[in-house]
């Protein structure tokens, strides 16, 4: 008999937020793959393993693949090659999988390429909903994030100042993921505007999570990988 292989998104990274749908599927798994990275000094971190581990899943069912961080994808497209061979061997052979991504799997997520792979292939996949960090963001500072009428835009740490202001000018909310790659821009639009409110987040779901909204400091500040932002007009 086989199962479809299982996408489980995490949450933004505090254990208990991940579903209990979620919690079932990592709890009947015979293999959990769990994306890595490996920092300056060559050792291996995992966010998604440590939140699997703190579920107290069985260690042995965790299987990290180490995906290089890369604006080129080139490599990581070669990893997720691989990945989909031996997952697709395991699905052949009866094994209940699950695949995990931080947040929800099929936002902002390069899992989704993955997922494409086993679906063109003809291979059952189910994806399990997770919640995006800038929503857990909005909890942990008690933001009504759009109310009304509010329009919301979501997007990658890719705009200019022009552009940012534009959308601050036309009464969008904005949600800036991967935060980190505007930083210039960011600390710009907060000088062109006085009258918005900027609400920054680090590393929210964990024991590091961080929060302020005071815009001197946040132009002061480096903002690390897994930073984002909440804008909203007044």
């Amino acid at each position: 008999m086989t199962h479809p292989i299982s996408f489980v998104s995490l949450g933004p990274g505090e254990p208990e937020l991940i579903t209990v749908k979620g919690l079932k599927q990592l709890q009947q798994a015979d293999i959990i793959y769990c994306p890595a990275t490996r920092n300056k000094q060559g050792t291996s971190l995992s966010r998604a393993a440590d939140i699997v581990r703190a579920l107290e899943i069985d260690e042995t069912a965790i299987h990290c693949f180490m995906l290089p961080m890369s604006k080129d994808r080139t490599e990581a497209w070669k990893v997720y090659d691989t990945l989909y061979y031996e997952a697709a061997d395991r699905y052949r052979n009866g094994q209940r999988i699950v695949i995990v991504a931080e947040g929800d799997a099929g936002f902002y997520s390069s899992i989704q390429y993955i997922y494409d792979k086993f679906t063109k292939a003809g291979i059952a996949v189910q994806r399990t909903a997770g919640i995006p960090a800038f929503i857990a963001a909005g909890a942990l500072a008690g933001l009504h994030i759009v109310k009304q009428e509010e329009e919301i835009v979501v997007i990658p740490g890719t705009p200019s100042a022009d552009e940012l202001s534009e959308k601050i000018n036309a009464g969008y909310v904005i949600v800036i993921m991967k935060l980190s790659q505007c930083v210039e821009a960011v600390y710009e639009c907060i000088r062109r505007h006085p009258q918005a409110q900027f609400h920054y987040f680090e590393n929210v779901g964990t024991d590091k999570e961080y929060y302020t909204s005071d815009k001197q400091i946040i132009t002061q500040k480096s903002f690390p990988y897994f930073s984002l932002m909440i804008i909203q007009a007044v």
